[in-house]
C-alpha cells in the first residue's frame, strides 16, 4: 500500500467498490426528456426516434453489464441463458429502477421469445408524447439497455417495448419482448455446461 510521508493515502489506495449512489428522480425525468428532445430533433418519424433511443440505451447496457458483472458478482458472468434473464429481470432491473421487474415469462408461440413485464417504468411515466407521436414507446431505451446487456453476455436478441392495456389500470403495463437469434445454438450451450 502506498503512502505518502505524510501519512495519507494515494487514489490508488481507495477501494473501487463505491457505496450505493442514488440520482433523484426529477434529475433523471429531466436527463431522459431532453434526451428523447434530443433524438427527436435529429429522426424524421418515430420508428427513427425509438431505434435512436435504443442505439442509445445499448452502450447503456453494455457498459452497465460490466460494472455489475465486477460489483455484484465478483467478475463472474451468467453463461446459461435462464440465469441470464433472471441477472436481467432481478438484479440489472433492481440496480436500474430500485426493484425487481415484475413478471418474467416465456412465449407460449415461440420458444426463443421471453418477456419482461413492469407496470411501472419512470421512463414512461415523466414523458410527454406529442398527438403526431402518438405511438411512442419510451421504453425503447429499456429495451436497449437489456439488448445491450444480453449481447455483452453472448446472447445477442432483439429486443423490443410494448404497452399492454391492462384492464382496470389508467396506464398500460410494458413488456419488453426478446426474440434471441441462434436460440438452437445457445440451448446446445446450455446443455454442454
Amino acid at each position: 500500500m502506498f503512502q505518502s510521508k505524510y501519512g495519507s493515502t494515494g487514489i490508488v489506495d481507495k477501494p473501487f467498490r463505491p457505496g450505493k449512489q442514488e440520482v433523484a428522480l426529477s434529475a433523471f425525468a429531466y436527463l431522459f426528456s431532453e434526451l428523447v428532445q434530443y433524438c427527436q430533433s435529429r429522426v424524421s418519424n418515430i420508428s427513427e426516434l425509438e431505434r435512436k433511443l435504443d442505439e442509445v440505451g445499448y452502450g447503456v447496457g453494455l457498459r452497465l453489464l460490466e460494472v455489475l458483472a465486477y460489483r455484484e458478482r465478483g467478475q463472474r458472468r451468467e453463461t446459461r441463458l435462464l440465469d441470464m434473464l433472471k441477472f436481467v429481470h432481478s438484479t440489472l432491473w433492481r440496480y436500474l429502477f430500485g426493484r425487481q421487474a415484475r413478471d418474467l415469462e416465456q412465449s407460449n408461440t415461440a420458444e426463443d421469445e421471453y418477456m419482461i413485464s413492469d407496470t411501472d417504468l419512470f421512463v414512461t411515466k415523466f414523458v410527454s408524447v406529442p398527438r403526431e407521436m402518438g405511438h411512442l414507446n419510451p421504453a425503447a431505451f429499456v429495451a436497449g439497455i437489456v439488448r445491450g446487456a444480453l449481447d455483452g453476455a453472448g446472447f445477442p436478441a432483439r429486443v423490443t417495448a410494448h404497452y399492454v392495456p391492462v384492464q382496470g389500470q389508467p396506464r398500460p403495463k410494458t413488456v419488453i419482448l426478446m426474440k434471441f437469434q441462434n436460440y438452437q445454438a445457445i440451448m446446445q450451450r446450455d446443455k454442454q455446461q
